[in-house]
């Protein structure tokens, strides 16, 4: 149960019901009705949300933002990240290769990306030059940023969610 009070639909002030209506084509979920509780930022976040990553492969972008999510346990966003990665070809047997961390099964490049995804999330003071080689082999510089802000996204969207005690709206999958 949440930790707070989400703003639904019928509570939101005008501002509020129109990015309901309009950017989220009326189906906002619990983390934006959770935002809601300070429009600015429910509208800046949407907009920054949409933007970072795009640079990345539509695949690569979710089996990041899955991984990370994996590593803090963050069962909300892994959930709306399962459910978005099948659109994508993702498979239950790609999430099962994740949750324990091997990598074998991916390109070359996105074994580069989610391994230093894990690195920038679980030690980001042990990034070195080395990493960067290792990058700069698939990535060009924007990409690297990009790979940058899509992790910082997702450590900051798993430190958002489950612990406001954010639910998912929808049946869950099992890995």
């Amino acid at each position: 149960m949440a930790r707070i009070a989400l703003i639904e639909p019928e509570q939101a002030s005008f501002e509020v019901k129109e990015i309901y209506e309009k950017t989220l084509r009326g189906k906002p979920g619990n983390a934006q009705k959770a935002l809601a509780q300070r429009p600015e930022m429910l509208k800046n976040f949407l907009g920054f949300y949409a933007s970072v990553g795009r640079s990345l492969d539509r695949k690569l972008y979710e089996l990041i933002y899955i991984r990370v999510s994996m590593i803090n346990s963050c069962r909300y966003c892994l959930q709306h990240h399962l459910a978005s990665s099948k659109r994508v070809g993702i498979t239950p047997e790609d999430w099962a290769a994740l949750k324990t961390g091997d990598y074998s099964r991916f390109t070359e490049k996105e074994q580069a990306a989610l391994a230093y995804a894990e690195k920038l999330t679980r030690d980001p003071h042990s990034v070195s030059d080395a990493d960067f080689t290792v990058l700069k082999k698939h990535f060009t510089d924007p990409e690297i940023v990009d790979l940058h802000l899509l992790t910082g996204l997702a450590n900051l969207t798993n430190r958002f969610t489950d612990p406001l005690g954010l639910e998912v709206e929808f049946p869950e999958e099992k890995i």
